[in-house]
C-alpha cells in the first residue's frame, strides 16, 4: 500500500513538474511518452487494486460469520459479473499493449536525417567517436536534433541507459546496436551502464552535454584539436581522461583495475611470469596494442587493447603526461 501511494504520488509531480522523487527530469521528446505510458499503467492498477481492497472490506463486514448458523442455498454463477470480468480486463490489456507498442516502434525506429556518434563500451568505460573522428569519454550532442548512437562492444554485454532521456540500448559483442534521441534542453546528464559487466560495473558512469547547434560545433572544433593547442603534458592529460585509461589507472599511487601511472614510467616492474622489465616507451606502446603480451603481476589481464583507436600522436603526449607523473623525471634507465 505504501509503495502504491509513493507510486501515486511520484507520477502526480511527475505531470506537473516533468521529474518525480525518483524520476530525473524529461530531457527528450520521447520521454513523456515513456512516462504517459508508465503512468497509464500505473493509474489503472491503482484503480483495480482500490477497487478490490474496498470490496473485500465490504464483502467482509456485510458478510462476517453470523453468530446464528443458518443453511444457505448454493450461489449460482452471475452471467453478467463473469463477463464483465473477463471482457473489461482484456480491452485494457489490448490498450495497454497498443500504446506501449507504438511508443516502443516510435523509439527503436531512428529518424532519416541522424547525426551519427559511434559508441564504443568496454569494462569499464564509454567512448564516443564523432564523424570526424574525435574520440571523447563525455557524449557532447546538439539540442533539438535528431542523435543516433551507433553502439558495440570489445568484451562483454553492456547497456546503454540515459534515465533523463528515458533510452536504454544493450550493447552486444559481435555486433551493432542502436538509439536515438532528441534533448530537448540544455545541460549535464548522466550515463550508466545497466547491465552487470564485472567488477566496476557501478562505474562505468559516462554524461551527455547538451548543447545548443552553435555551442556544439565550436565545441567539437576546438576539441579535435587539443593536441596541437595544447602542451604535451595537458594533451596527454586529456587523452587519459577521454581514452577510458583513468577507469582502470591512478595517478595519485592508489592502486586500481591497472598499475597506476604514478612514477611508472621509467621504473622497473616485475611481470607476472616473475620477469622484470623497464616501463618505458616501447613497453607501455605494447601494452596499449597487446595488453595480454606482458602482464604486471598483481593484475588481471582484463585491459581491452587500444589497436586503432590511439594514434601515435596521443601516444605521444600521453607518454609525456606520464613523464610528468614519475619521480624519476621520465628518464628510463
Amino acid at each position: 500500500m505504501l509503495v502504491q501511494m509513493l507510486t501515486l504520488a511520484n507520477a502526480v509531480v511527475a505531470a506537473t513538474t516533468g521529474e518525480g522523487f525518483w524520476f530525473p527530469e524529461q530531457a527528450s521528446t520521447v520521454a513523456g511518452s515513456v512516462d504517459f505510458v508508465y503512468d497509464l499503467i500505473l493509474w489503472i492498477c491503482t484503480i483495480a487494486f482500490v477497487g478490490i481492497m474496498l470490496a473485500m472490506l465490504i464483502l467482509v463486514v456485510r458478510f462476517r460469520k453470523s453468530k446464528v448458523l443458518v443453511p444457505q442455498p448454493s450461489p449460482t454463477h452471475n452471467d453478467i459479473l463473469e463477463i464483465s470480468w473477463t471482457v473489461i480486463p482484456s480491452i485494457v490489456l489490448v490498450v495497454l499493449f497498443y500504446v506501449g507498442a507504438v511508443k516502443y516502434i516510435d523509439m527503436r525506429e531512428s529518424p532519416a536525417d541522424t547525426y551519427d556518434i559511434y559508441v564504443t563500451g568496454r569494462k569499464w568505460s564509454w567512448s564516443f567517436e564523432y564523424p570526424n573522428g574525435y574520440t571523447d569519454a563525455a557524449l557532447h550532442v546538439p539540442k533539438d536534433r535528431n542523435v543516433r548512437l551507433m553502439m558495440q562492444s570489445e568484451d562483454v554485454l553492456h547497456s546503454m541507459f540515459i534515465p533523463s532521456f528515458r533510452t536504454k540500448m544493450d550493447v552486444v559483442p559481435g555486433r551493432y546496436t542502436s538509439l536515438w534521441f532528441n534533448a530537448t534542453q540544455t545541460g549535464t546528464f548522466d550515463i550508466f551502464c545497466a547491465e552487470y559487466c564485472g567488477q566496476n560495473h557501478s562505474m562505468m558512469r559516462a554524461q551527455v552535454v547538451v548543447h545548443e547547434q552553435a555551442e556544439f560545433d565550436k565545441w567539437l572544433a576546438e576539441a579535435s584539436d587539443y593536441i596541437a593547442k595544447l602542451p604535451p603534458e595537458e594533451a596527454g592529460k586529456k587523452v587519459f581522461e577521454t581514452s577510458g585509461c583513468k577507469q582502470c589507472h591512478s595517478v595519485d599511487g592508489s592502486k586500481g583495475i591497472g598499475p597506476t601511472f604514478k612514477d611508472l614510467f621509467g621504473s622497473t616492474v616485475t611481470l607476472s611470469d616473475g620477469s622484470k622489465i623497464v616501463a618505458e616507451e616501447n613497453f607501455i606502446r605494447e601494452s596499449i596494442y597487446e595488453p595480454k603480451a606482458k602482464v604486471v603481476a598483481g593484475y588481471n589481464p582484463v585491459m581491452p587493447t587500444y589497436e586503432g583507436k590511439m594514434n601515435a600522436e596521443q601516444m605521444r603526449v600521453l607518454f609525456a603526461y606520464m613523464k610528468s607523473l614519475s619521480a624519476q623525471g621520465g628518464a628510463a634507465p
